[in-house]
C-alpha cells in the first residue's frame, strides 16, 4: 500500500484530483510514512508532490500544513503578550493548521493590549476599594414636575427650539444592542411593538426628531429649514444590518446626511485573575464593552470632532429600547441650558422601595451624583423615607435619558480612558476549556456623572416618557405589549383632550388611538385634526 500511494506522488499525472481534494489527509499522511526512508527519495517524493498541488491550485495551504507543526509563534507576537501575561492565547499553537495560525494572529495583533491591560488592572484593583457612604441625592438637585411653573415650562421649551434652529443640539442614540431577550435576531431599535402603523422603534424616533425640526422652524421668522444631526451607535453585531435597514427605508424622510453611525467598541473576557479567555484555540473570547463604550466610541469615530466641526454644544443621548423616549426635547435641552449644567438626566420616581431599577445617589455628604444598581442597595435604603416630602430617600430612577455639553463629553472622554476603570460582569461563556465563568468588562453610560462639577436631575412622568422594551413577550414587564399599551393610552388622553371621542369594540385599556409624531410630539397642536371627530380604537391619527 505504501509503495502504490509513493507511485501515485512520484506521477502526479496518475493522481485523480477529485480523490485528492476529498482525502488530502491520506496522502498527507502518506508523505509522513516516508520520512523513515532515505532523504533524497523523501524529498524527490516532496518535490514531485509540491508540483502537483501547485498545478492543481490548492497545495499552498497542505504545504504549510506539512511544515506546521515545528513552526513557532512570530517572536513579535510572542514577545507582545508575554510583557502583558497573556501567553495563554498561544497555548494551543501547536495544535493549529497554518489558516487557524493565521486567524490567531491577526486576532492578537488587533488588540491594543497596552490598553487592554491597564483596563484589566484598574479594573480588578477597583473591586476590593471601600465605597464611600451613599447619601439620597439632595432635592435641591432635582426639578420636579409639581414645582415647575407654566412660565419656567414655557421659557426652557423656547430656550429649547431657540438652541436648536442655532444648530447648538446633536442627538446620540445607544443601539447596539441585539434583540435577543426579544426573542428577535435583529437589532432592537428594528423591532414592532404592535403598534396599529406597525412602526419600528427606529421610525417612532426617527419621526420625533423630524417633527421636532418643524416646530424649530415654525418659530423662526424666515421658516428655515432646520436639521438636527443623529448619531447612531451601533456594536460590530448589528453596524451591517442597521445601516441597510435605515437604507432601504430612505432614514425615515431624513436626510441621509443628517445620520452617522459609529461603532461602539470590544473588549477581551477574562478570567478572574485578568487571564485573556479564548473562545475558540484561534480566536479570543470578546464582548462589547457596555453602552458606556459610547465615550470611547465617539472620539475614536472622530464624532466628537464632527459635532465641534458643526458648532454642536449640547448632546442629547438615550437608550433605543424606550418607545415613549421624547427625542430632541427642547423643554430638557432648554432647562439645561437655563441651569448651566454640565450634565443632566431625565428621572421617574421609582414605583414601589424594591423596584429594580438604578437609582441616583449622592457619594458622601456634597459629594458627585452617581447611579447605583438595586442590586447594591439594602433594605433599609430602598425603604428610607423622606421625612419632609414623604417619598423614598432613594427615589429618581434612572431611566437613561441624558443631556450633555460638548465641552463635558470632551473632558470626560479624557478622564475616563486615564482612569480606565470597568464594572466586572460575571457571565457564563464559551471558551476552549467548555462553557466557564468569565469577566465581561463593561462601562455604563452613566459611568459619567461623577466626573461632572455639575449635574441636575429633571422629572417627567413614565407614563409619558418611558416605555421599555426589554422582554419577550409573556413576561410581567417591560414587554412589547405592555410599552405599546402604555403608547396608546398617552396617545389617547392626547386625543381626548383635543376634542375628540375613541369608541372601542374590546376594552380600552387593551387599545387605544396612536398618534403620527408627524402629527404631534407631546400633544401640542391636535385640537384642528381632533376636536367633534370620532376615533374607533384600535387606529391611527396621521398627519
Amino acid at each position: 500500500m505504501q509503495f502504490s500511494l509513493s507511485c501515485v506522488l512520484l506521477d502526479p499525472g496518475r493522481i485523480n484530483p477529485e480523490t485528492f481534494k476529498q482525502e488530502p489527509s491520506v496522502f498527507f499522511y502518506t508523505l509522513g510514512l516516508f520520512n523513515a526512508g532515505t532523504e533524497a527519495f523523501y524529498q524527490k517524493i516532496l518535490v514531485n508532490y509540491s508540483l502537483f498541488a501547485c498545478r492543481e491550485g490548492f497545495g499552498s495551504a497542505l504545504m504549510g500544513e506539512a511544515g506546521a507543526e515545528d513552526a513557532a509563534p512570530p517572536q513579535a507576537v510572542l514577545e507582545r503578550v508575554k510583557d502583558f501575561g497573556q501567553e495563554q492565547t498561544l497555548a494551543l499553537w501547536k495544535e493549529l493548521n497554518t489558516n487557524e495560525r493565521d486567524l490567531l494572529i491577526k486576532d492578537l495583533e488587533s488588540l491594543d493590549l497596552p490598553r487592554v491591560d491597564r483596563i484589566i488592572k484598574h479594573s480588578l484593583a477597583q473591586r476590593d476599594r471601600p465605597v464611600l457612604k451613599l447619601e439620597p441625592v439632595p432635592e435641591a438637585s432635582v426639578s420636579t414636575i409639581e414645582e415647575r411653573t407654566l412660565e419656567e415650562r414655557e421659557k426652557w421649551w423656547s430656550m429649547g427650539l431657540k438652541a436648536i434652529c442655532e444648530g447648538k443640539l446633536a442627538v446620540v442614540l445607544l443601539s447596539g444592542g441585539q434583540g435577543t431577550r426579544l426573542g428577535s435576531s435583529e437589532a432592537k431599535g428594528c423591532f414592532n411593538i404592535g403598534l396599529p402603523s406597525g412602526k419600528s422603534l427606529f421610525q417612532l424616533q426617527a419621526e420625533r426628531i423630524l417633527r421636532v425640526q418643524r416646530l424649530a422652524s415654525q418659530s423662526v421668522a424666515d421658516g428655515r429649514v432646520i436639521r438636527i444631526h443623529w448619531y447612531i451607535m451601533t456594536s460590530p453585531f448589528t453596524h451591517d444590518a442597521i445601516r441597510k435597514f435605515f437604507e432601504s427605508r430612505k432614514y425615515f424622510g431624513l436626510e441621509s446626511e443628517q445620520v452617522t453611525f459609529f461603532q461602539q467598541g470590544t473588549l477581551p473576557s477574562i478570567s478572574k485573575e485578568g487571564r485573556i479567555i479564548m473562545e475558540t484555540p484561534y480566536q479570543v473570547a470578546r464582548a462589547p464593552d457596555g453602552n458606556g463604550g459610547v465615550y470611547s466610541a465617539l472620539k475614536s469615530s472622530k464624532c466628537l470632532d464632527d459635532m465641534a466641526m458643526k458648532g454642536i454644544k449640547y448632546v442629547d443621548c438615550y437608550g433605543v429600547d424606550n418607545a415613549l423616549v421624547r427625542v430632541a426635547d427642547p423643554m430638557f435641552l432648554g432647562y439645561c441650558i437655563d441651569k448651566g449644567v454640565a450634565t443632566a438626566a431625565k428621572v421617574v420616581r421609582k414605583a414601589y422601595p424594591q423596584e429594580k431599577v438604578g437609582v441616583f445617589v449622592q457619594q458622601g455628604k456634597g459629594g458627585s451624583i452617581r447611579v447605583i444598581e438595586y442590586s447594591e442597595m439594602d433594605s433599609s435604603m430602598a425603604y428610607a423615607i423622606n421625612q419632609e416630602t414623604g417619598r423614598l430617600q432613594f427615589n429618581w430612577s434612572n431611566v437613561c435619558l441624558h443631556m450633555f455639553s460638548l465641552d463635558f463629553l470632551n473632558q470626560v472622554t479624557e478622564e475616563l480612558e486615564q482612569d480606565s476603570i470597568y464594572h466586572l460582569a460575571e457571565k457564563k461563556m464559551p471558551s476552549v476549556d467548555g462553557h466557564i465563568l468569565g469577566i465581561k468588562l463593561e462601562q455604563f453610560i452613566f459611568d459619567a456623572f461623577p466626573y461632572a462639577t455639575s449635574m441636575a436631575l429633571f422629572e417627567v412622568l413614565r407614563e409619558e416618557e418611558f416605555a421599555p422594551v426589554k422582554n419577550a413577550s409573556g413576561n410581567a414587564t417591560d414587554t412589547p405589549e405592555t410599552a405599546r399599551i402604555l403608547v396608546l393610552h398617552l396617545h389617547t388622553r392626547w386625543v381626548i383632550a383635543g376634542g375628540g371621542f375613541v369608541t372601542h369594540s374590546v376594552p380600552l385599556y387593551t387599545t387605544g388611538v396612536e398618534v403620527s409624531p408627524l402629527c404631534s410630539y407631546a400633544g401640542e397642536n391636535l385640537e384642528d385634526v381632533c376636536r367633534g371627530r370620532t376615533f374607533h380604537a384600535p387606529c391611527e391619527l396621521t398627519a
